[in-house]
Parts: structure tokens; C-alpha cells; sequence
């Protein structure tokens, strides 16, 4: 199938699936003419993707396990997949803890901005 009716049936746009050929995600063939031509498992590829994408992981990991992808975007336990899932949530873990700080800070320097008590 070629890219447009891949797009249109993944609901995603030709723009992404470009991208994701681009990052190793997604394979093509090229026609003579030049035109992309995806084949019978494009389609479930990119839903696998965009499930994957949508549980908070970077294309540079999902590279690594969309062979370990089940249809529904769940995973198997493929070598290596543990070690990237963990990797992944301390990731996630040092930024929600600077987040955290972050706010801290902004929220005692409102705190102190603000008047203690409205002018009567």
C-alpha cells in the first residue's frame, strides 16, 4: 500500500510516517517511481507505534522492542526489554523529581510575592 492509504488507515499523518521510516521504526519499498510502498503489516507496525508512543516511550526505545509488541501494544518479555522499561522509569522518575522541585521553588516565590493579608 502506499503511503496515503497507509496514513488514512492508521489515522496518522504521512508527515509521522515519514518520520518513523526516517527513525527505524517503520519499513518500506520504494516503486520504480520512487513511491513508498509499505506492506500487509505497516498498518498494525504503526498502531503499535502510536500504543507505545502513547505509554510514555521514546522513539529511540521503541526501536529497540516493536518486535516485542503484541497487536494491542502490550509487551513480551524479549531480551533486553526489561533493562530498557526500567531505564525508562528512572528516566521518568529524575525528571517528575526535578518537576517537583521546580515547583517548589515557584511556589514559595509566589508565596513570598504574595501580600499576607488583602488591604482592607
Amino acid at each position: 500500500m502506499l503511503i496515503g492509504e497507509l496514513a488514512r488507515r492508521s489515522g496518522t499523518s504521512v508527515r509521522l510516517l515519514r518520520y518513523y521510516e526516517r527513525v527505524g521504526l517503520l519499513g518500506s519499498q520504494r516503486r520504480s517511481n520512487g513511491y513508498r510502498e509499505y506492506g500487509a503489516d505497516a498498518e498494525q507496525t504503526v498502531r503499535k507505534i502510536r500504543m507505545l508512543l502513547d505509554a510514555g516511550l521514546p522513539t529511540r526505545t521503541i526501536r529497540h522492542i516493536i518486535d516485542c509488541a503484541n497487536p494491542d501494544g502490550s509487551l513480551t518479555a524479549c531480551p533486553g526489554v526489561l533493562d530498557l522499561l526500567r531505564a525508562r522509569l528512572s528516566e521518568l522518575d529524575r525528571q517528575a523529581a526535578d518537576l517537583a522541585s521546580t515547583r517548589s521553588v515557584l511556589a514559595s516565590t509566589i508565596d513570598a510575592l504574595s501580600p499576607r493579608h488583602a488591604p482592607a
